[in-house]
């Protein structure tokens, strides 16, 4: 387990799957969590167990919003007083391709995709300049380097976020601050299964897998790693 001792992290998207499973494996590294979502019921029924006083519930932020992400990054430097780590687990899938499928469709996945991950970063990366580096986690997919057919939309955003996340290395770097991609495969979950019940699970990865990564990219471990994009693809 690397260490991240008193160390401030925000997850976004933190009620979903991945969310959950990164605030657990943060946790157990010792870090202190900022948990952010749009809901702050979810947020409330998925960390009722979390100790009172040593992490934030951050509810009502709409990450397509700016100025929601920005007083979400202002709550969590009042209650902990620096930020040092952000992993953006917010995302979106729908099968949309190019002929016969909406552009409102397109718009609807890259603002769940892009948009949320651009404004997370955007507000926590002065933050972090101010307190002389940090760490940043995006969350891609396999489809941005090879797309199959009818996912085009999706695919496209996922790209932006690996473009975005490998540009924000380059300007952010020399301020000690690493922004890498997580990449998972198709995630073992039970809405998954669900939806495709024909599919062999054993072949998908755990959100745990996914979250461990972020740990270890969080975490001095990583500090030679810049703007890279981490496959998390194997069954585990």
């Amino acid at each position: 387990m690397f260490e991240l001792t008193d160390r401030v992290v925000v997850i976004t998207g933190a009620p979903g799957n991945l969310g959950r499973a990164a605030a657990a494996a943060f946790a157990q590294a010792g870090a202190r969590l900022a948990l952010v979502h749009h809901s702050a019921e979810r947020l409330r029924a998925a960390f009722s167990d979390l100790p009172e006083g040593r992490h934030l519930l951050v509810g009502g932020v709409d990450q397509t919003q700016p100025h929601t992400v920005d007083d979400a990054v202002a709550r969590v430097v009042h209650a902990f007083g620096r930020i040092d780590a952000l992993f953006n687990t917010v995302g979106g899938f729908a099968a949309a391709g190019v002929l016969n499928d909406r552009w409102e469709t397109w718009q609807e996945l890259y603002d769940i995709n892009v948009q949320t991950t651009f404004h997370a970063c955007r507000a926590v990366a002065p933050v972090m300049i101010d307190g002389g580096g940090g760490r940043i986690v995006n969350t891609a997919s396999p489809h941005a380097w090879q797309a199959p057919q009818g996912v085009a939309a999706y695919a496209a955003a996922k790209a932006a976020v690996l473009r975005l996340t490998e540009s924000l290395a380059a300007e952010l770097g020399g301020h000690g601050i690493n922004v890498n991609a997580v990449v998972p495969g198709t995630l073992d979950t039970p809405s998954n299964r669900a939806a495709m019940p024909d599919a062999d699970p054993t072949a998908w990865v755990s959100p745990r897998a996914v979250a461990d990564v972020a740990v270890f990219l969080a975490s001095d471990a990583a500090r030679a790693v810049h703007g890279a994009a981490i496959p998390v693809t194997a069954g585990g």
